[in-house]
């Protein structure tokens, strides 16, 4: 028989080296000979990660390959599709080329083939990879093979099976119903309570060995039994993969037009929440993360509700635009790189957005849940990193990349991925978070994957090597130019009506975005923008040091039909109202020509804080800086100004933070593996040999005990003897195993293996007839017992 050591020998350099490049943990660190390779491919911990990425199908084929013990493609095609069928035999292709198949019977290899089965018409018997049969559960293909059942079993019982009473016995219905309900699985079946019909039939179905006994009051269908019930096969029919075509379609200029409306959205909120936080940057919690009011706060400045304030917070963190600062009292603050963001054109500043998105291990979805311990999870807490996250984002949107066009709802997309990697499938709420936030994030457009996010999932691939042209060719996408593409032409005409309202029919030019910030509130975003003019949103203006001239000047400018005569009215009233109550330094004071301006300020309990003291009655005295003074009466609806000693009107720029990025709370980038030549990797496994190699580290091998004992015919490498432990588990066959005792002393014991994990051997003593457990680094050798001899170690 062709052990799995054996088979990697015999393989061709092409399909180790696609071996290695499909299961990269294989590669890195480098093993040190193919006795090594073998030893980590047959490892827990990278069968799990092969199993992961498996698809429905590839797991029927391993499964049906495990309950037939061994079988050829054409075999296995029968036991799953009922006959020839190219879907099982990719996924025969596909299983070889991962080694989770090998071929037996010292049968020739042959090397998988893109598009179907093998050239030879039988092929070889396949084989599954030791150690793989634990981890396909205890009733593969609904199937309890562990449970025997009775000889000489048909294999088609569509005519009967040998023991089940006659048709005209009153038993013969219930006992085939309890048959027929058991045969697809799962085997396992609570047993009637006796003196019913149905218990009378179950009685006799286990007397007749047709069914067997489990715990308490369960019956088990044995394997055999129901592989004949099924007429030999071990499935239904072929796991197919859910039909993404059926699911709604999206015109490309709908597409676009959504993705490239949410995403200015996105950039344009960010935007906002770093000139709020540069000027009152928020504390930081003891536990880290930012305090809920604050969070409340950001919702209430950006309009927007908590979870998508959230969001927001957590996509300019991961983008390395916000940081904690502990120079002085925590705060999260901008960082030095926000400053040179906001200079980006805005497709530019929306593929860093997304890309840190799709890359971060923060999950904002569960800002406002609540932790195994029943706290609350804070915004930039963090908790809230998932090293899962960035895989969880390409599956979900891989499979709307498969689909152009298509906007399927998460439902649909579960049963994609269930059927993609059924053992690793994310829950419908993860899923569809990821589809909330992607539309947030301007990557999807009315539900479908737009172009600029499929072109930017292919940058990210290509950085982190798994597919796609690189990234600095002449193929590599441009995602920011695919998002330029689908946003509106910009304009720079603002119509002014009487009303003290201003339309922008479009989107707003760069100069024009920033008036209307600095001078109107929004009050609708859409096709066109609607603005609204007032005293407060004028006086913004005027207080970053615009004078009413500059401010009517620049309005004209874009405004068609010139200044509408009330909101000139209303710039000039504010401009004289502005400035008529000034402050300066006492530490500071507070003066203005009319007394009445300043009744009542030194008396009013909110402005305590400012140490007012009235010297006359047109002037103040101040215990507070010049700028704290302005800014506290602001904040009260008053419109002070600061002024020079010789009382020249001084504009006060606002203080802002800064943090450095290093400075980060932020999780570490997930690390990429550095590509690795698997042809060069290939040719050293071959030129190392099988007796020199050190010994690699594994889950099962706590192997330093290569140590041998004076005396004994021990194996030179440790690895060759996991190697035949694992093979022996998976033939089921015997070995001689030397190994060490409490004393010191070496002794030879013939062995069963039954299972090889956490650096533990699981086996069948057959001379002594009971189970032992080893600790691998007290085995000196293993050897094939292909012709047992009843020796006994003394």
């Amino acid at each position: 028989m062709s052990t799995f050591t054996g088979f990697l020998r015999a393989s061709p350099d092409e399909q180790l080296a696609v071996l290695l490049a499909r299961r990269p943990d294989l590669a890195s660190p480098s093993p040190g000979n193919l006795t090594s390779l073998a030893v980590r491919a047959t490892g827990r911990a990278s069968l799990e990660r092969a199993l992961a990425g498996a698809d429905a199908v590839l797991l029927q084929v391993l499964e049906a390959a495990l309950v037939l013990g061994g079988a050829r493609t054409t075999d296995l095609q029968r036991a799953i599709a009922g006959g020839p069928d190219d879907e099982v035999a990719r996924a025969v292709d596909d299983a070889l080329a991962l080694a989770l198949l090998h071929p037996g019977d010292d049968e020739p290899v042959d090397a998988p083939t893109a598009g179907g089965p093998s050239d030879s018409p039988a092929g070889p018997v396949l084989r599954v990879a030791p150690g793989l049969a634990e981890l396909l559960g205890a009733h593969p293909a609904g199937l309890a093979f562990d449970v025997p059942g009775p000889p000489d079993l048909p294999a088609d019982a569509a005519d009967g099976l040998p023991g089940l009473p006659p048709a005209r016995d009153p038993l013969a219905g219930p006992a085939r119903a309890v048959l027929d309900a058991l045969a697809w699985g799962p085997p396992v079946g609570l047993a009637p309570a006796p003196g019913t019909t149905a218990g009378d039939a179950v009685a006799l179905l286990v007397e007749r060995g047709l069914l067997a006994r489990g715990t308490a009051r369960h019956v088990i269908l044995p394997g055999a039994v129901a592989l004949a019930l099924r007429g030999g096969r071990t499935h239904r029919g072929v796991a197919t993969a859910p039909d993404l075509t059926h699911a709604p379609q999206r015109r490309p200029e709908t597409l676009a037009a959504e993705a490239a409306t949410a995403g200015e959205r996105v950039v344009r909120l960010v935007t906002r929440l770093l000139r709020l936080w540069e000027a009152q940057p928020p504390g930081v919690l003891r536990a880290g993360g930012l305090a809920v009011r604050e969070l409340r706060r950001v919702a209430t400045a950006l309009d927007v509700p908590e979870p998508e304030a959230a969001f927001v917070v957590e996509v300019a963190f991961a983008a390395g635009l916000l940081a904690q600062d502990d120079d002085d009292a925590p705060a999260f603050v901008p960082t030095t790189d926000a400053d040179a963001w906001t200079a980006l054109e805005l497709p530019a500043r929306w593929v860093g957005l997304a890309s840190a998105w799709l890359a971060t291990t923060r999950t904002p979805w569960l800002v406002g849940t609540r932790d195994e311990r029943g706290s609350l999870i804070a915004a930039l807490d963090p908790e809230l990193a998932r090293p899962w996250a960035p895989r969880l984002r390409r599956a979900v949107l891989g499979v709307l990349d498969r689909a152009p066009g298509a906007a399927p709802d998460a439902a649909l997309v579960v049963d994609a991925l269930a059927w993609a990697t059924p053992r690793s499938a994310p829950p419908l709420t993860a899923i569809e978070a990821v589809l909330a936030e992607a539309a947030q994030m301007g990557l999807l457009g009315a539900g479908a994957l737009s172009e600029p996010g499929r072109l930017l999932l292919a940058a990210h691939d290509a950085r982190r090597g798994t597919g796609g042209p690189a990234a600095g060719t002449d193929q590599a996408p441009d995602p920011a130019a695919a998002f330029a593409r689908g946003l509106a032409p910009e304009v720079d005409d603002l119509l002014l009506q009487g009303d003290l309202t201003g339309i922008v029919p479009g989107r707003p030019g760069p100069a024009l975005e920033a008036l209307i910030e600095r001078t109107a509130t929004v009050e609708s975003r859409g096709g066109a923008l609607t603005v609204r003019f007032g005293a407060d949103s004028v006086r913004g203006a005027l207080d970053d040091g615009m004078t009413a001239d500059e401010l009517l000047e620049r309005l004209a400018a874009h405004a068609r039909g010139g200044v509408p005569q009330p909101l000139e009215y209303l710039v000039r009233d504010a401009a004289r109202r502005h400035g008529r109550l000034r402050a300066g330094a006492a530490s500071s004071y507070l003066r203005a020509d009319d007394p009445a301006l300043l009744a009542g300020l030194a008396d009013d309990p909110r402005l305590a804080d400012l140490g007012l003291l009235q010297l006359a009655p047109t002037v103040l005295a101040a215990q507070a800086s010049t700028h704290e003074v302005v800014e506290t009466l602001r904040a009260h609806g008053l419109a002070p100004v600061a002024e020079t000693p010789d009382g020249q009107v001084l504009h006060l720029e606002r203080p802002v933070r800064r943090a450095r990025r290093r400075g980060s709370r932020r999780a570490p980038a997930p690390v990429v593996a550095r590509p690795v030549d698997t042809f060069a990797l290939v040719r050293r496994l071959r030129a190392s040999g099988d007796r020199s190699a050190p010994v690699e580290p594994d889950e099962s091998a706590g192997a330093q005990g290569a140590d041998t004992a004076p005396g004994t015919r021990g194996t030179a490498d440790p690895a060759d003897a996991l190697a035949l432990l694992r093979e022996a588990a998976a033939d089921r066959a015997d070995v001689w195993v030397e190994l060490v005792g409490p004393s010191g002393r070496p002794e030879r014991r013939l062995l069963r293996p039954l299972s090889l994990e956490g650096g533990r051997l699981r086996a069948a003593d057959l001379a002594r007839e009971a189970e032992l457990t080893v600790v691998v680094h007290r085995i000196v050798s293993v050897e094939r017992a292909d012709d047992p001899r009843p020796e006994e170690s003394p």
